[in-house]
Order: structure tokens, then sequence, then C-alpha cells
């Protein structure tokens, strides 16, 4: 029998507004510039092209109410409010018409982003992975399943920081829906159970200073908050 030499640490979970339930994350896929406004005000066009797909790694999630301490190699994070998606089942060629039934529920959740390090990546035409896959950047709040949220579509989307209003939307401003998402990003990966996806944010994505506490909100699910210390 062949021995494991190497074993890599324990997916992180997510808690589930279902007494002592919990969810395993499997991958983090992001959706960028799903927003009109936050396109036009990162200088693009909304219409343009279809949905840009990013990753962080699972090891990045971040529970809500949660200490970090100030992420190295930058001077600018940055919040981003998000609808996240969580997956309970998978698939590949996942129809649009199909997509909600793959969903085990939905949480709030906050895609920390070292922007200087987004923006010089931009600028040489190189991938983002350091500007939003480094520890720390998943913020997620509990997870509310379908049976006791349904599939929002609409709500009132905001963040703070100690208070002072940052960003403000709402769910109905997504240009890519939920089930959209789903049914373009499976015809370039199977989607697994424990996948969880980051919708996109609206604009009013601003710093967060050492000593800040953020927090990010989404009508009917239970917020997202992160202290840096």
């Amino acid at each position: 029998m062949a021995t494991l030499i190497v074993r890599p640490p324990n997916a992180p979970t997510l808690t589930s507004s279902t007494p002592d339930h919990h969810i395993g994350v499997h991958r983090i896929f992001c959706v960028g510039q799903n927003y009109a406004d936050h396109v036009a005000e990162m200088g693009g066009d909304p219409k343009a092209d279809p949905p840009i797909f990013f990753m962080k790694p699972n090891s990045a999630v971040v529970a809500s109410g949660t200490t970090i301490p100030y992420p190295f190699a930058t001077n600018n994070l940055h919040h981003e409010v998000e609808l996240v998606v969580v997956m309970k089942r998978g698939g590949a060629d996942i129809s649009e018409s199909d997509a909600l039934d793959h969903i085990y529920g939905y949480a709030v959740g906050n895609d920390l982003t070292r922007r200087d390090v987004q923006a010089a990546a931009k600028a040489k035409g190189n991938p983002w992975d350091m500007a939003k896959g480094f520890d720390n950047s998943a913020v997620i709040g509990v997870v509310h399943p379908v049976s006791e949220v349904g599939h929002p579509t609409s709500g009132a989307v905001n963040c703070t920081v100690d208070g002072e209003a940052r960003q403000s939307g709402d769910l109905t401003q997504m240009i890519w829906s939920v089930p959209e998402i789903i049914a373009t990003l499976s015809k370039l990966v199977t989607l697994e159970a424990g996948d969880v996806i980051m919708t996109g944010t609206p604009s009013g994505v601003r710093p967060i200073a050492a000593g800040q506490t953020c927090v990010c909100s989404i009508e009917g699910l239970s917020g997202a908050t992160v202290t840096v210390a």
C-alpha cells in the first residue's frame, strides 16, 4: 500500500445557518467586473466581454468576525462586497435552466484585493493571482441554504468601514446572473461540490487601513465582518 508522505492541510469549512452544519470549501472562483458601475470606475466597458474569472485558494477563507494582519506586499488593500454562491453538486456544461439546482446556498463575502499589485499586473498584461489569491483574502459570512432564503436576485448590497458608507448597490445591478455565471464557468471547468463563487462587486471600492473594521452586508443574509490589525 502506498504511503502518503506529504499531507496537505484539511480544507477550510464555512458555517451554515442550519445548526451544526458545515460546508467544506473545495475551490473559490471569482467573477471580475460584474456590476456596470464598478466596471466603469475601473475604466472598462460592461458590455464588451463575457464574464472574467479568476481564483483564490481555499486557504484564503476567513470567517466573519475574524481579525487579520494587514497583508504584506501592499500599501493599498481594498474591500469588495460580493454575493457568494456555494455549490452542493457539480458538473460540466451545466445549462442556465438547471444551474440553480446545483446550489446549496448563499452568503456575503469580501474579496480583499491588493489593488496596487493588481494595477501593476494589469499594466504589464500579467495575471492577477498575487493581487487576489493571498492569505486571508476571502472573508465569507454564514451560508444560508436555498431552503431558507431562496435564490436572491434583488436586495441592497452595502459595505462600510468604521461606520462610513463605502459601497452601495443592489443585486439587480449584476451584469451576469447567477445561472449565467454557473453555465459559463461550467464550460471552462468541471464544477464540484464545495466550490464557491464570488459574483462581483458594485462601485465604491476603497482602501482599508490597519486598525479599521469592514462590514459587508446583503439584504436577507448574514453579514461578513473583518478587522485589519
